[in-house]
């Protein structure tokens, strides 16, 4: 009796093991597109990337563009409010807001408004604010557009910041010892956990993490603090996407979209 309970213990476990060995990812879609950079998609459909220092947004026969000569190169791109889309220029310490079809409407330059800080890392935040990173004091600050005004919240980091992303109600990041963080719109943060080593990595908020090591692409789950190795994918790539079990790889052809099932 004491061996069959101890087999069926195994086999669960087993059977648990192979569960989270892999995932095959099921290929949905194929499109063409020259881009420097694939930025994602938006909620309602549309897509972006960037192509010498220009901002495109596509979605069947609507496309519209966004190029400032002036700013040189987008450094990052944020894409929560498709009315508001937030584009940074970390070399100018400049913020500019776009609406839908990214004519400018916004424009925050640092160096004339608060010329000590430095901005590392943004995101739009919820109630009309920004979240803001200064790379000098390791702080984490809510910026009030309305007020003009910096709230720091939270206290100061003790390691920079090496990946971001943010949601409305949540800043997360990694620092450079892997550690994984989040912190809420109060100031709240919170260590969620160690990270595997990676090359490139996918923050969402969501339960699992995509991650690129040696040319593979994998699944981090928070919880159970295991790594899923992705399969069915192209071994070659220039960046990835991964929101709501979908992926998208972009590679120097176009971009490919999966369908992910996690178990």
């Amino acid at each position: 009796m004491r061996k069959t309970i101890l087999l069926f213990i195994l086999l669960l476990s087993s059977i648990g093991f192979c569960q989270y060995n892999n995932i095959i990812a099921s290929q949905m879609s194929t499109k063409f597109i020259q881009a420097d950079t694939y930025i994602g998609n938006d909620a309602v459909g549309f897509e972006y990337f960037t192509k010498n220092n220009t901002l495109f947004k596509f979605n069947g026969n609507a496309k519209f563009q966004y190029k400032n000569i002036y700013m040189g190169k987008i450094s990052r791109v944020d894409l929560q409010n498709p009315l508001r889309i937030l584009l940074f220029y970390e070399n100018f310490n400049t913020i500019i807001a776009l609406d839908s079809q990214l004519n400018e409407i916004e424009k925050i330059n640092f160096n004339e408004n608060n010329p000590n800080l430095i901005v590392a890392a943004m995101g739009i935040a919820a109630r009309n604010k920004y979240w803001i990173f200064d790379q000098t004091t390791q702080q984490l600050n809510l910026y009030d557009l309305k007020k003009k005004s910096l709230q720091p919240i939270g206290v100061p980091l003790n390691s920079s910041i090496k990946n971001y992303a943010s949601t409305y109600n949540l800043f997360f990041w990694v620092d450079q010892e892997n550690k994984f963080y989040l912190c809420d719109i109060f100031g709240k943060i919170s260590e969620i956990a160690t990270l595997p080593d990676y090359d490139a990595i996918y923050l969402t908020d969501e339960s699992v993490l995509a991650y690129q090591k040696d040319e593979k692409l994998y699944f981090y789950d928070l919880q159970r603090k295991v790594s899923i190795t992705i399969e069915n994918v192209q071994k070659t790539f220039l960046s990835y996407t991964y929101k709501n079990q979908n992926l998208a790889i972009f590679t120097t052809e176009g971009i490919t979209n999966y369908k992910i099932n996690l178990p």
